[in-house]
């Protein structure tokens, strides 16, 4: 049973919503984002309560998403009963808030999008009929969803597994948020969308950790500075999540720098120029705060004061960020999309037929993916440097592998598999092939988990670190089923074939979401496939090499197979979607997807014979190994077990002998 919130956590949780409301009501009325309609205008109650629930809801998530992250990440463990429970009952708290203000929202949103109001007789019938059909309620849904699932998870103490498990899925609530808005309908669609989602994600994070930091402070004594310095790592990748994604936001919903002399650039700048102020004053005065909290653990007031005035401009930011949402762009009109029907299924505009030089002239940078494959990159080579600071090595030729891996990842999603694979079954092919075959085969002999390993930190207070998590994942049972090589091959296998031949193929091609978590799918089956093979990262017990072999050749054959299967086929794959695209440059997708099984066919060979080669050369370094091994016992015991062999020898010819 969830405890009601005590005085003290509620005048804090006031120092963020009251600014949020504040600025979010007065951005909301000066750009006019809550005018009455000339059309369908549900009145202003309504229109007002989409805002105000939106505040109530971003203040709500981060206050859950603070407090699963403290209570999972940052508290050291030496008194772990009262700080989980209370972290856990605090985060069953704000989950409800954020609950009913989803709800509100959804009541709203609907009563914006028909211009009923809920005392009208018709509006009930119509929302349970219709709220799922509308994209920005159903997002609204999908998420309370989530949220109550929270609820339930938060409704009884929690260890630090259970609390991660809330963290995550905390976040995952946050994602259907960015699917609805101005940034779901923009030119770059796929870029919009994941700025906005990194955005929402980065901001949870910041103002909720720092809120339950604040409320947690008393129980955190006299660890409360090892809380506050795990979180300023937090708070400076956050901050540059923020700074990073509200750049690429901002840049994709204006035409020029004359917006910003509209009311969206007004509460723009207003939001501008909260987030720089928090920079500056963090930067200055979190460094020296530590500090202070390190010479006197007992001096929480200090950390009191300023971390409420950080709250409060948070609060401003959030505001503005909510009425910035609910304003279109003055440009709105000039950078929407052509609204042809290859946006309208795809997302993106049609970039017309493949020129000659098409793999080296056509290129749309992803965001998403570069910044994954530059985060990968950054944190590997800080770890290389961290190993030779301390004086270890690490090999030259990993780093390059691990280098080459992410750029040819990157290739594969903004160059022209990644352009045309969206809206050719050929080229979505190439796609697919490269970045579940080959980049795999560049990323799993750079063994980036002994790297981590070996760079990370180990945590004493059992609490969950980098480092932690690595090894929890590496020890769970669940690793220890999908990395058997078997289990393996089937997921990367027969999830491809259930993958082409069911819906979940149009759902790819058709929404983001799919898109995205087609792309994670690939990536991930194909690495993990090759590690059970080939890698050389610690993990479950290693089979026999020839039994690997046996597993590739048999996962090789039934790839070729499918590829042949779809070379053969007289059927449109994902036909509601090839056949819709009205492509005047491309009269036969039957055609051109037979190109793309017989690219799927004769793709494999190549990495088959890599791994087969290395999987070899295993075997017979394993073999080395272990002859050296035993020429080592032999020289420390004289030969021991070559002595008892040749002595149970002579016992059973003498034995023989005797009958």
């Amino acid at each position: 049973m969830t405890s009601a919130p005590q005085p003290v956590e509620r005048r804090l949780t006031l120092a963020v919503l009251v600014p949020a409301l504040v600025a979010g009501v007065i951005g909301a009325w000066l750009s006019g984002a809550v005018v009455a309609y000339a059309i369908g205008d549900p009145g202003a109650v309504m229109r007002w309560s989409v805002p105000v629930a939106r505040i109530l809801r971003d203040v709500a998530a981060s206050a859950t998403v603070g407090f699963l992250l403290v209570g999972a990440f940052l508290v050291p463990e030496t008194t772990r009963t009262a700080r989980r429970a209370s972290a856990t009952r605090l985060a069953a708290g704000a989950a409800t808030l954020w609950l009913l203000a989803l709800l509100v929202s959804a009541i709203g949103e609907f009563s914006d999008i028909s211009g009923l109001r809920p005392n009208q007789p018709q509006f009930w019938n119509q929302f349970f009929a219709l709220s799922w059909e509308l994209p920005t309620t159903r997002m609204t849904i999908i998420a309370a969803v989530l949220v109550g699932v929270i609820t339930v998870l938060c409704a009884s103490p929690r260890g630090t597994t259970g609390l991660a498990w809330g963290f995550a899925l905390a976040w995952l609530a946050l994602l259907p948020q960015a699917l609805a808005g101005h940034a779901s309908v923009s030119r770059d669609h796929m870029s919009a969308v994941n700025g906005l989602a990194i955005h929402l994600l980065a901001v949870t994070a910041w103002v909720g950790g720092l809120l339950a930091i604040l409320v947690l402070r008393a129980q955190l004594q006299p660890h409360l500075a090892i809380t506050v310095r795990r979180f300023s790592t937090v708070a400076a990748w956050s901050y540059a999540a923020i700074v990073l994604s509200g750049v690429l936001i901002a840049w994709l919903g204006m035409a020029g720098l004359g917006d910003l002399r509209s009311g969206y650039g007004a509460l723009l700048m207003v939001k501008t120029g909260a987030l720089v102020t928090l920079g500056v004053a963090g930067w200055r005065h979190r460094r020296s705060m530590i500090e202070r909290l390190d010479a006197s653990p007992g001096d929480a007031a200090a950390f009191a004061r300023l971390a409420i005035g950080e709250l409060v401009l948070m609060g401003l930011a959030m505001g503005s960020a909510v009425a910035l949402s609910r304003t279109p762009p003055p440009s709105a009109g000039l950078l929407s999309p052509d609204p042809t029907t290859v946006y309208e299924l795809s997302g993106y505009p049609d970039p017309g037929p493949p020129p000659a030089n098409a793999w080296l002239n056509v290129w749309h940078t992803d965001w998403l993916w570069v910044a994954v494959a530059l985060l990968a990159v950054g944190l590997y080579v800080r770890w290389v440097l961290r190993l030779r600071r301390r004086g270890d090595r690490w090999p030259m030729w990993q780093t390059l592998l691990w280098v080459l891996g992410w750029a040819l990842f990157v290739y594969a999603m903004c160059g022209a598999p990644g352009v045309y694979g969206r809206i050719m079954f050929s080229w979505h092919m190439v796609m697919h092939m490269t970045i579940a075959m080959i980049v795999p085969l560049l990323l799993v002999p750079a063994a980036p988990i002994t790297l981590a390993l070996r760079a990370l930190p180990a945590r004493r207070d059992k609490t969950l670190g980098p480092r932690e998590l690595i090894l929890a994942v590496l020890h769970s049972r669940y690793l220890q089923v999908v990395a058997n090589p078997v289990v393996a091959a089937v997921i990367f296998f027969f999830s491809l074939a259930t993958f082409y031949f069911t819906p979940l193929f149009f759902y790819a091609l058709a929404t983001h979401t799919g898109h995205v978590l087609m792309t994670v799918h690939f990536l991930l089956s194909g690495y993990l496939f090759t590690w059970v093979l080939i890698g050389t990262d610690p993990g479950p017990r290693r089979w026999p090499p020839l039994v690997l072999l046996v597993v590739l050749f048999a996962t090789i054959s039934f790839h070729a197979f499918l590829g042949v299967v779809i070379t053969d086929s007289a059927t449109l794959l994902a036909p509601d979607f090839y056949t819709e695209l009205g492509l005047g440059w491309l009269p036969d997708p039957l055609a051109d997807q037979r190109l793309g099984g017989a690219f799927a066919w004769g793709s494999g060979e190549f990495p088959t014979v890599i791994l087969a080669i290395i999987v070899a050369i295993q075997w017979m370094r394993q073999d080395r190994r272990e002859s050296a091994r035993l020429d080592r016992q032999a020289e420390r015991d004289n030969d021991a077990e070559l002595t008892a062999y040749n002595e149970t020898l002579a016992k059973l010819a003498a034995r023989e002998r005797g009958r």
